[in-house]
């Protein structure tokens, strides 16, 4: 089955495109966006010596600083309003989708619907603002003792308040691009990020390369091939799926019998997309960038964790790997509900083949669906710990790899997907109205 892009290729008609007003301005309105993101992140937060950012950045640009600066686009670098980025509210995220897990007032809540929704979205509103609150006045009091011109309380309040409308900000920024743009928002934005950011580090791994720190020309020819390699294992895992047969029992019309319909229900190997690793990393990196502006200052124990917790470090590793496999595993329960999807396929009169309805079809899509969810995660895990293992073992800056990596492929194919449903939408606009103009001149 081609892809959404395949199909977008083989059936682009510029025409077609030039007259769908609707995808144009949803276009449009998504690339304003994102650069009135991109000019945010060059606004710098007040009462801050660029010398001496310059400097701390230089000595950190190695470790988690300069790994949580590829995901906020540089903002972090030039400590700008939007130096969080968009990292607080996906921790306020996941805090209410475990709360909707374990809270039976959440639960139900939830499956309100809409209203429910609503409310829920609301929560995590407040959650980001206490969030990007907490780590606000961490990273001023960090600040402080460094790079402030004018520490106290006044520099305190002013960081806090200012990182908080940043934040929130870019909240209400995605939430429009979801809305009236193409594609989801808080996705598009980490990905406005990670590819303003390429050019400069592929800058820098080839000036590496001249200087002879990376082994010479041949490095970058492996570097080279072993990203198209990784692509291509990406899109190929992505659109990889199993399809459950589904039967439909014959009816009777009128006085004939209707043939039984047959169809496929489709599980995706990775159902929980680029979740997972988006998850892991802003529980892991979003403590350990506070703990790394508090090391300077703080007790040698937060200078110790921040070492050990660096990437490319084993602990990191290993935590970062379980965080993935746990919100693979999570995020699949939370979209696809087994029993819900039996009982529906029950109400409906369709059957697996072989299999009872009810229970036993539940319990068959949970064993199907669960074997999938391990391969999804071993496979995630491997993307992302790919550039770890590159930077500790071959002192390689391969931040262009792994989660940055997915989350480009992903964002970008479902982006293509979007505008290649709304292009296919537009298209069978017009040939309604053109059916409907030859039908009113038939009747004339």
């Amino acid at each position: 089955m081609a892809s959404a892009a395949e199909q977008l290729a083989a059936n682009l008609n510029f025409s077609a495109f030039s007259k769908a007003t609707e995808l144009k301005k949803r276009i449009w309105f998504t690339l304003g966006a994102l650069i009135i993101y991109r000019l945010g992140t060059y606004v710098p937060l007040p009462g801050i010596d660029p010398v001496a950012l310059s400097q701390m950045f230089t000595q950190n640009q190695s470790g988690i600083l300069g790994m949580l600066d590829l995901f906020a686009g540089g903002a972090l670098q030039r400590m700008s309003i939007f130096a969080l980025n968009i990292m607080p509210y996906i921790s306020a995220s996941i805090i209410m989708q475990l709360m909707t897990s374990i809270s039976p007032t959440l639960g139900a809540l939830k499956k309100e619907g809409q209203a429910g929704r609503r409310k829920i979205n609301q929560y995590t509103r407040y959650g980001t603002v206490l969030l990007t609150a907490v780590q606000g006045y961490a990273i001023a009091v960090g600040l402080e003792n460094s790079i402030a011109i004018d520490p106290g309380l006044f520099f305190r309040a002013t960081t806090v308040i200012t990182l908080v409308g940043g934040t929130l900000l870019l909240m209400w920024l995605g939430e429009q691009i979801t809305a009236r743009g193409v594609g989801n928002g808080i996705s598009l934005i980490i990905f406005a990020g990670i590819v303003a950011q390429l050019p400069s580090a592929i800058a820098g791994t080839l000036d590496m390369s001249s200087r002879g720190l990376l082994g010479g020309p041949l490095v970058i020819v492996g570097l080279i091939v072993m990203v198209v390699v990784v692509i291509a294992f990406i899109v190929f895992m992505e659109r990889a799926q199993r399809k459950v047969l589904i039967q439909y029992p014959k009816r009777q019309q009128a006085n004939q019998i209707a043939q039984g319909d047959k169809s496929h229900m489709p599980l995706k190997l990775n159902t929980a997309g680029v979740i997972p690793p988006i998850f892991a990393s802003s529980l892991l990196l979003m403590p350990m960038t506070v703990a790394g502006f508090l090391a300077d200052g703080g007790p040698e124990w937060m200078t110790t964790v921040t070492a050990l917790l660096g990437p490319g470090q084993p602990l990191y590793m290993a935590l970062y790997a379980i965080g993935i496999i746990f919100f693979c595993f999570f995020y699949t329960a939370i979209v696809f509900n087994p029993e819900d999807t039996a009982e529906n396929l029950k109400k409906y009169g369709g059957f697996i083949p072989g299999i009872r309805p009810g229970k036993n079809t539940a319990k068959y899509l949970d064993f199907v669906l669960t074997r999938l969810t391990v391969v999804g995660a071993l496979y995630l895990t491997l993307v992302c710990l790919l550039p770890e293992v590159l930077r500790s073992q071959y002192s390689i800056p391969f931040y262009f790899g792994g989660t940055s990596l997915l989350i480009v492929v992903n964002v970008t194919m479902d982006t293509v997907g979007q505008i290649h449903s709304h292009l296919l939408a537009h298209q069978y606009e017009g040939l309604l109205k053109k059916s409907k103009l030859r039908g009113k001149g038939r009747r004339r």
